[in-house]
């Protein structure tokens, strides 16, 4: 950070300021302290009968891979409400949201997943501005090796075991696991 974006400064400095245990970003001029926090992604697994929809992507990171539709949380928004535009956008489908699967911690790159399940509105979906192609997969199609993250394998390995035993739950995990 170069700039202190309450008063224009360009003297920040990295410190640890009075009462915390961190360095950050501090504005000598108007005391303003500059955190950087996590990145929520929020996502949602479409699941229409017994298939579950995957985007391919448009876009970098992992160009002309498979997902979970899945992006960055926006201001204002809930975690619920981003997971279904991110559909939307990627998919343009809409979502029922049933449950929170996966909470996916990447702290090396500051970012936390949380990712649900829902039902496909109707069984309908298309491609999105943001994906090359959509698609419905059974748990044996799935193209596993083409998937572009890890925190997508995480949430349909999860959804396949549950679905087996009959049972919604909340997984979590980091990566790399600690």
């Amino acid at each position: 950070m170069k700039f202190c974006s309450n008063c224009g400064s360009g003297q920040i400095t990295l410190q640890i300021p009075p009462g915390d245990n961190r360095e950050r970003f501090v504005c000598p001029a108007c005391q303003t302290i500059h955190y950087q926090n996590p990145n929520i992604v929020a996502g949602c697994l479409p699941v229409w009968e017994d298939k579950v929809l995957l985007c391919r992507r448009a876009i970098e990171p992992a160009h002309g891979l498979w997902n979970v539709p899945s992006g960055y949380l926006e201001n204002g928004e809930s975690v619920a409400d981003g997971a279904r535009r991110e559909v939307w956008e990627e998919a343009a489908a809409r979502v029922k949201i049933d449950y929170l699967i996966s909470l996916y911690n990447l702290p090396k790159i500051n970012q936390i997943y949380l990712q649900f399940v829902g039902e496909l509105v109707d069984g309908a979906f298309g491609v999105g501005e943001e994906s090359l192609e959509t698609a419905l997969f059974t748990e044996a199609d799935i193209p596993w090796k083409e998937m572009a993250f890890t925190s997508s394998v995480f949430t349909l390995k999860r959804y396949f075991e549950d679905r087996r035993t009959g049972v919604k739950r909340l997984h979590r995990a980091d990566y790399p696991a600690v």
